[in-house]
């Protein structure tokens, strides 16, 4: 369904957008929280190609030792990319995060991650705001229409470089870009409790979502024409009323006029 997808032509037109976005702003440098999965560490390369490394911030900020992996994988995209080691910096964020969680014994992992989520946004805007950067988001489409974020959390930012490409268009731009393939094909996870993972969480795959919502949303399919794409009428169901089960996010705040 994405075979007419160009990574050259999106990329060019990614980094283009970037330095476009950036230079209007007034400001000349860029943050990032890497966590090691797909989506910023697509970024991350987009980001190289844009601009200076002395321009570009990285920010690591695990949640005591979990997702270790999301961290190692993190510090490897560092490596890879050669940016400047006195631009990135790690910070724990238990302390901020556990100020809150502590304060109810029954907090479920739901609320847990929100919080958790939400407390990374408190770090990377105090330090874009520290190196005067725009903070640089690592939203695709799938995750957009699918709501799959923490308001006032991961889908705070700036600049938002990939949330126009569905989950498997950010997989073909990141190997085109020359991202290892042990990048593209690990697990999406927001690392946010043990063993979470996004695909675990919804009941189907990106790969199975983004033929339904490109369909649905682009195409205007029925879910009959949708069917006839090879995906099961239950999945079908299954991923549309998750995207209406949360689509108040997109609406809020609601405002009296």
């Amino acid at each position: 369904m994405f075979n007419s997808f160009n990574p050259q032509l999106t990329s060019e037109k990614i980094v283009n957008f970037l330095k476009q976005e950036v230079s209007s702003s007034g400001l000349s440098d860029v943050i990032l929280a890497l966590s090691g999965g797909i989506d910023s560490t697509t970024v991350a390369y987009l980001l190289s190609q844009a601009f200076d490394k002395k321009n570009i911030y990285i920010l690591l900020m695990p949640y005591k030792n979990l997702n270790p992996k999301g961290l190692a994988d993190s510090k490897k995209v560092i490596s890879q990319l050669n940016l400047l080691k006195d631009n990135f910096e790690t910070v724990d964020i238990s302390k901020i995060a556990d100020g809150t969680i502590n304060t109810d014994p029954k907090m479920d992992d739901i609320r847990r991650g929100n919080i958790m989520a939400r407390a990374r946004m408190i770090v990377l805007f105090d330090r874009a705001k520290k190196h005067k950067a725009l903070v640089i988001g690592t939203e695709n489409k799938s995750e957009h229409l699918l709501s799959y974020y923490t308001r006032f959390g991961d889908e705070a930012s700036d600049l938002e470089p990939i949330r126009g490409l569905y989950k498997t268009q950010v997989k073909m731009l990141a190997k085109y870009l020359g991202v290892p393939n042990e990048f593209i094909k690990k697990p999406p996870t927001a690392g946010l409790w043990e063993g979470q993972t996004d695909e675990g969480q919804f009941g189907f795959s990106y790969s199975q979502a983004d033929i339904v919502l490109h369909a649905h949303f682009d195409l205007n399919y029925s879910k009959e024409k949708i069917e006839n794409l090879g995906i099961k009428k239950e999945t079908i169901n299954k991923i549309l009323d998750w995207v209406k089960a949360n689509d108040f996010k997109h609406h809020l705040p609601k405002v009296c006029k």
